[in-house]
């Protein structure tokens, strides 16, 4: 579904109002340009002047950029360098800002021959704030992945037993989400029994789930490009006090940061206020990542809750809360949720309770037939 083009106008309007001391800026990331365009193609360039607003795209995409990008001025190029130099020229854009994460050594240096020396120039770390504040039609697709994903667990969490291997239940996840109307997963499922748990980005492998492991499900969908982001830990069998006493720590921590949550508030504060505590508690070397990161058309995107990150949060922003507390050689537990940062503070998106849920051990029972038969 394309945007509603007073929206992708309004977005492109706040970036001109941004502009750093250049002509035009030139936007290579895909999702940028979709965010500002309405256009899903996997590739093409688009530049963005004062007063003008050109797309760049291959034969491949000519005609969906038409349909899906009608308010810009679409260009097609048989060499995207070549087109890049041509509408430069044509616009007499003496100097043109380059998104210096995505723009390739190779086409980098293919511009700078063609173009006068001195005129491209990288932006600024600001510009990649630009996704970050959120409209309503976001946060609804964003909310609408987190229901599907969320509905996919609850289908599949009888699954979760003594017997049944990592990979089943993650392909079985994935195959409800996409069932469920997800156009596709945000991102390879996690789903990580006892010894896995302690990897903070397992693979799911073959591993079954044996009595008492902890089983870390991270898993996502994606509603009309806009994704979700959710991790459960569940306990299978017997829970030792130990294990208990890390989840109910983990769990204060993440409560924590989402108490902490709103406007005004530095990212480093919330990741201060989850990484304090547990480290209070004597767990702090085993949190071996941030406490969260912005969602959107990236599972990853800014802002990122981290130390050292001093951007302030903004009503509307979507942020990911996610300690974790990782035992190598032994298990790990994250729990995260998804929030919409409010006027007011922060609403959960993500609909599973993160309370500890405890999966009384029911062993697989064994195929039909595979039973020893007795003879007579």
């Amino acid at each position: 579904m394309r945007p509603d083009p007073l929206r992708c106008a309004d977005r492109v309007g706040r970036l001109r109002s941004t502009f750093p001391e250049t002509d035009a800026l030139l936007i290579l990331n895909s999702k940028n340009i979709r965010y500002l365009t309405g256009f899903t193609g996997g590739d093409g360039a688009l530049m963005v002047g004062r007063d003008w607003l050109t797309l760049l795209v291959d034969g491949r995409y000519l005609t969906q950029a038409r349909a899906e990008a009608g308010d810009a001025e679409i260009l097609e190029f048989r060499r995207r360098a070549e087109g890049i130099v041509e509408t430069a020229r044509r616009h007499a854009a003496g100097s043109v800002g380059f998104e210096s994460s995505v723009l390739s050594v190779e086409e980098y240096l293919k511009l700078r021959e063609a173009l006068p020396e001195g005129s491209l120039r990288p932006l600024p770390d600001t510009f990649q704030l630009l996704r970050a504040v959120k409209d309503d039609d976001e946060v609804d697709r964003i909310r609408e992945a987190a229901r599907i994903a969320g509905e996919a667990l609850a289908a599949v969490r009888g699954m979760i037993r003594a017997g049944v291997r990592e990979r089943e239940i993650a392909l079985e996840l994935e195959y409800r989400m996409r069932r469920g109307g997800a156009e596709r997963v945000a991102f390879e499922t996690i789903v990580a029994a006892g010894a896995n748990s302690a990897l903070p980005h397992a693979t799911p492998g073959n591993r079954e789930i044996a009595d008492g492991d902890f089983v870390k499900i991270d898993f996502g969908a994606v509603c009309d490009g806009y994704h979700s982001d959710e991790t459960c830990t569940f306990a299978v069998g017997r829970v030792d006090e130990r294990r208990r006493d890390v989840y109910g720590l983990v769990r204060e921590a993440h409560d924590r940061a989402i108490r902490a949550i709103r406007p005004g508030v530095s990212c480093g504060e919330i990741d201060r206020t989850a990484r304090s505590f547990l480290a209070e508690a004597g767990l702090g070397d085993a949190f071996a990542h941030g406490t969260g990161h912005g969602v959107g058309l990236d599972v990853h995107e800014m802002p990122r809750l981290a130390a050292g990150r001093e951007e302030k949060l903004r009503a509307g922003m979507v942020v990911t809360v996610e300690p974790g507390v990782y035992l190598p050689g032994h298990w790990g537990v994250r729990i995260e949720d998804t929030v919409l940062v409010t006027e007011g503070g922060a609403e959960i998106l993500t609909p599973t309770s993160k309370d500890l849920t405890i999966i009384r051990s029911r062993a697989r029972r064994p195929a039909r037939g595979s039973q020893k038969q007795g003879g007579a």
